[in-house]
């Protein structure tokens, strides 16, 4: 995914605003400048070297500055799925020639905090196994990743050999103890540093066997795969309690996790109440890293999660109970942008949609182009707006309860883990579809007798029509209203859904451009699919003029359509339905989701939300709220910090610094 046009213009502001250094006519950034100031990873006072190392992730000609292009590159490289092994590989590759040297290996990794404290052996057969008998072969990015995976395993299993001076396969358990903080301190939360000596033997005489010590190390490892595990056992319950047997049922479904490491967990989570013989999530939560190394880390950290009532229980009674009020608000707004905004459409549709016959004479209209035109002419620009006041007065419930009803009953159809099914999204869509045609219906039908005035050189006020009506005439056509409606929505709504989805939309929040267009496109197919019954509605609610043909129902209606101007008829208006639809569902779905950021109530419904990982951390804002404090990282979805983040706590590469 390569970064776009748009893109390229909102970096250049980001890099001339922290470039510090012109040659030549040129602005590049210094080392300072992209580590210290932009990146904001380590303070002014840290070390040159850890500078210098973390710079070279972006200067790939070695000139001590970062151009405009290399800024690019980089950002454009974090987008990339694998974008943490590849910064690593960046890291590594001190010569730009994509490949990694065993020298240039033991030249990053000798400057790392841990192997300072804790030497690496480079002499070892694990590394010759890589770089041959002679250490002369060169990595490229792939056996490089392979490499980086087992090393924190190998420099663990060194360090207990340094260790076990007797050679009897175990060590004392104090510098277990001390081994693990220094080692594997980055991925050890203050409850597991806590006790590492208790669950190792609980005092400092005791011994440690390889054993154990191998299985401590690969648990943490695998801590991401536990929660999962965990999480599927307890359904996402924070105290709902489980046992060793069942996590260990549960567990054997993946090859990678031993009985050992379950039983070390368990250990680990009731070491505090060693009577109580089960485990709950909220206990696991604790064993979680608090990524004391990751600045502002964001995008391994976030994930889409199930958020229960009974995790929102901090929610006053009194928010819930406006509820519905702040919904019809919203909805209300979002449905008046929406049909303001394509009104002139909609009109030269109905009229379209109203003409019958087939003969030269009795058509008035040629395509929607010329009845624009002549609308324009005989009636004046505001003619073009007949029927906007009761469309306006009715759009307001009618847009609240199709979207209420169809996130209300999407949330009630969702499965445990928060995913639902295609057909459940259909019924949800449809639902809405459904229970919004008791004001469309009414709304509909005066709006088109006052469209249809004006072409008949008449003036009509929407207070006479519903005199008129009565009101049980305001419910004219509603069968087919029904069928047009719940269809529509039965599409729209799901596809709205996963186009979402394709945009990006799992990873967070949609820009304003990208839910316009994934609303634009969902409505063509909704909105074309039911143009016969709509063209149906239409005829059956407008009245009927002298010598024109009358209808008593939906059937007699589609029939005689048939009979006397061809299935084509039925299709009459579909290209302005299209043209006014798609727009206006643009404009409301696009205005819906953006107020609801601006004036973000959380009402504690069950639903797919982006949580932080981090124990300490609750249910947030919309995503895009998360990033106001990070620095101006606009490409590679601002996950910078979370590379480097990423590359410390998953492979332990990190450089001294002060911060």
């Amino acid at each position: 995914m390569a970064v776009t046009r748009a893109d390229s213009s909102d970096l250049r502001v980001v890099f001339n605003k922290y470039a510090s250094v012109t040659k030549e006519d040129q602005s590049f950034l210094s080392y300072d400048d992209f580590v210290v100031s932009f990146l904001q990873l380590v303070d002014k006072d840290t070390p040159p070297d850890t500078v210098r190392q973390l710079a070279a992730a972006a200067d790939t000609t070695k000139s001590g500055l970062i151009s405009f292009d290399e800024f690019r590159s980089f950002e454009t490289m974090l987008i990339s799925p694998d974008y943490i092994p590849r910064l690593a590989f960046k890291l590594f590759d001190k010569d730009k020639r994509s490949r990694v040297s065993f020298s240039n290996f033991k030249a990053v990794l000798g400057a790392t905090s841990i192997h300072t404290k804790v030497p690496f052996n480079f002499d070892s057969n694990f590394l010759k196994l890589y770089f041959g008998q002679n250490l002369s072969l060169e990595l490229g990015y792939h056996e490089f990743c392979q490499l980086l995976q087992s090393l924190p395993t190998e420099h663990a299993r060194q360090a207990f050999s340094s260790c076990d001076t007797d050679q009897d396969g175990s060590i004392r358990a104090e510098e277990y103890v001390k081994l693990m903080k220094t080692i594997r301190g980055f991925r050890l939360s203050p409850h597991v540093q806590d006790h590492l000596l208790s669950v190792a033997g609980g005092s400092p005489g005791s011994n440690v066997n390889f054993a154990y010590f191998k299985a401590f190390n690969q648990l943490l490892g695998n801590l991401d795969l536990m929660e999962k595990i965990v999480t599927t056992v307890t359904d996402g319950d924070q105290t709902k309690d489980i046992t060793e047997s069942q996590l260990l049922r549960e567990a054997q479904t993946y090859s990678q996790i031993t009985p050992l490491q379950v039983s070390l967990l368990c250990q680990l989570c009731s070491v505090e109440d060693q009577t109580k013989g089960t485990i709950t999530l909220s206990d696991f939560r604790q064993l979680l890293p608090n990524q004391q190394h990751t600045f502002d880390q964001i995008e391994p950290a976030i994930q889409p999660v199930v958020v229960k009532e009974t995790e929102r229980s901090d929610i006053p009674v009194w928010k819930r109970a406006l509820e519905p009020v702040y919904r019809f608000s919203i909805g209300g707004l979002a449905g008046a942008a929406g049909a303001t905004s394509v009104y002139p459409i909609d009109l030269v549709k109905t009229r379209l949609q109203n003409q019958r016959g087939s003969m030269p004479g009795e058509i008035m209209y040629k395509n929607s182009f010329d009845c624009f035109k002549k609308v324009v002419k005989f009636e004046g620009f505001r003619g073009l707006y007949r029927g906007l006041l009761p469309q306006l007065v009715g759009v307001s419930p009618e847009k609240a309860i199709k979207l209420t009803a169809n996130d209300t009953v999407r949330d009630l159809l969702r499965s445990k883990d928060g995913n639902i099914s295609l057909w459940k999204e259909v019924i949800a869509g449809g639902t809405g579809g459904m229970c919004q045609v008791m004001f469309t219906n009414p709304l509909e039908i005066v709006k088109i007798r006052l469209q249809v005035a004006g072409e008949m050189g008449q003036q009509a006020r929407a207070l006479s029509v519903v005199r008129e009506l009565g009101i049980r005439g305001l419910y004219l056509g509603s069968r087919a209203c029904f069928l047009r409606d719940i269809t529509f929505s039965g599409i729209y709504f799901p596809a709205y859904a996963h186009l979402k989805t394709f945009f990006g939309g799992d990873r967070g929040q949609l820009n304003p451009a990208q839910l316009f267009a994934a609303a634009f496109i969902a409505g063509v197919p909704a909105a074309g699919l039911v143009t016969p019954a709509d063209v149906i509605k239409t005829r059956l609610q407008v009245v009927a003029r002298k010598g024109q043909q009358s209808y008593s129902g939906v059937i007699d209606c589609y029939r005689k359509i048939v009979e006397s101007e061809g299935q084509k008829a039925l299709w009459k208006g579909a290209p302005a339905r299209i043209f006014r639809s798609s727009p206006q569902f643009g404009v409301t779905l696009v205005t819906y989701e953006l107020i609801q950021r601006l004036f973000y109530v959380d009402f504690g419904h069950r639903s797919k939300q982006f949580k932080s990982s981090v124990p300490s951390a609750k249910p947030t804002k919309p995503l895009d709220s998360a990033f106001f404090h990070l620095p101006d990282h606009v490409g590679g979805y601002r996950v910078a910090h979370s590379a480097f983040s990423g590359v410390e706590s998953r492979f332990g590469i990190i450089f001294p610094k002060t911060k």
